[in-house]
């Protein structure tokens, strides 16, 4: 039983254990032994990339048996190998790379990946490790591509507003690792994918642009993203989707017909346990959804005016009660505009604040449950009654800085950062809203 503060002494401090309880719920070595393969007659090869990749090679490499041969290679990223891991490394290799936007260090171990998969044969396994944030960190342009071309279109893509969806479709088609090609690459020796989901509808071959999964996207499909977002691309990238000289493998291919895809951590198993831990201690939960998209500032007009009811009028949840979320919403900066500090939670929460104008008896928290909100060192923040007043005894303007996507500097003021450091883990964004 989760032993979790009083909600009605203690909101803050309640919200704040119910994203522990949510990030310990997809922590690899908790969630992982039930979906291992068997060793193979060969040897077995691990290969992955994501924000979980230090965590999820540390679990395998203690879950798997020490008489069976295994080794690999694994990116994370920056600050995100776990410092048991670090202290001392195992028998699966972790290199750290950038991430939102990739590096050289990414465009390396992605280099890397390709050239151990050289000889294996189909008595062999590969065991893939991929969550959020593995798009970026394999970072290994298609043929006639920079890592320069590959940053600058990452960049433009970040700030368009364009659904992770939508940002993957793209990143698969100019990619040589991505979209299936790792698996291709692999083949004959069977692919078995263990997955921490960080993406609305739980979509594998969008989890980090799937790279050991067949990809249904088409060259079409990524043009008509870069033509709608209006994203500035070399005129060989154009013609190359143009063409269909850069498409992925597709479903059916038979380099994925021994292969297995198994879901071990998703957004909704982690508000599950949020929920759960809320019944335990007494408090109605309800879990809205686990794959909300659009603009952050959208969702939390949405989620203020439900909160506003429920205080106000008991409907549709009698009060008290908490109201979960996941997904991954967007904030869109205008063109030309410099990018503010702040991410999606931290601006979902300065625009709820706005909304609900310190409402009576609502305190709200959002968080990454990577850690990392955005650019800064935050995984969210939190507002309360008084957030507002707060606010305005420090002179800081809510409104001003919700518009520059400055929330971090908004939060920053009030003393409200939730700052948790790096969670080795990652299934997207994490909202709760108490309403006592």
């Amino acid at each position: 039983m989760h032993d979790l503060p009083r909600p009605q002494t203690d909101p803050v401090g309640f919200l704040r254990a119910l994203f522990d309880v949510a990030v310990a719920r997809a922590q690899p070595q908790r969630v992982m032994a039930a979906y291992l393969p068997q060793p193979p007659k060969g040897r077995t090869l691990v290969l992955g990339a994501g924000k979980a990749g230090g965590a999820m090679a540390a679990a395998l490499d203690a879950l798997w048996p020490q008489d069976a041969p295994i080794s690999g290679l694994v990116v994370t990223r920056y600050g995100y190998v776990p410092p048991h891991l670090r202290a001392l490394p195992g028998r699966i290799e972790v290199v750290e790379a950038a991430h939102p936007v990739p590096d050289a260090a990414g465009q390396g171990a992605a280099r890397r990946m390709l050239e151990l998969t050289h000889g294996l044969t189909a008595d062999d396994l590969v065991i893939a490790l991929i969550s959020g944030g593995g798009s970026a960190l394999l970072a290994l342009p298609a043929p006639g591509l920079t890592l320069a071309d590959k940053q600058t279109i990452n960049r433009a893509l970040l700030m368009s507003g364009a659904t992770i969806a939508e940002m993957n479709c793209v990143r698969k088609h100019l990619s040589a690792i991505k979209g299936g090609r790792l698996a291709a690459a692999c083949a004959p020796a069977p692919v078995v994918s263990l997955l921490i989901s960080d993406v609305p509808g739980d979509d594998p071959a969008v989890i980090a642009s799937g790279p050991t999964v067949p990809d249904p996207s088409t060259c079409a499909d990524a043009l008509a993203v870069i033509d709608r977002y209006g994203i500035a691309v070399p005129p060989m990238v154009r013609e190359g989707l143009r063409s269909g000289a850069l498409e992925t493998p597709k479903p059916g291919d038979a380099v994925f017909a021994r292969n297995r895809v198994e879901l071990i951590a998703t957004p909704q198993q982690m508000l599950r346990a949020a929920a759960d831990a809320c019944a335990q201690s007494g408090m109605a939960a309800y879990i809205l959804a686990d794959d909300m998209e659009g603009e952050s500032r959208d969702i939390a007009l949405a989620h203020a005016a439900i909160a506003r009811q429920v205080a106000r009028h008991g409907q549709p949840f009698n009060r008290p009660c908490v109201m979960l979320s996941g997904g991954e919403t967007t904030v869109t900066v205008a063109r030309g505009a410099q990018a503010g500090r702040g991410g999606r939670g931290t601006e979902f929460l300065l625009a709820a604040a706005l909304a609900l104008q310190g409402e009576p008896g609502i305190w709200a928290l959002a968080g990454d449950t990577d850690g990392i909100d955005g650019s800064e060192d935050n995984a969210g923040a939190w507002i309360t009654p008084d957030t507002l007043a707060r606010a305005a005894q420090r002179g800081l303007k809510p409104r001003a800085l919700l518009d520059a996507h400055d929330a971090y500097g908004f939060f920053q003021g009030t003393g409200d950062l939730l700052v948790t450091g790096p969670t080795y883990t990652n299934v997207n964004d994490f909202r709760a809203m108490l309403v006592v």
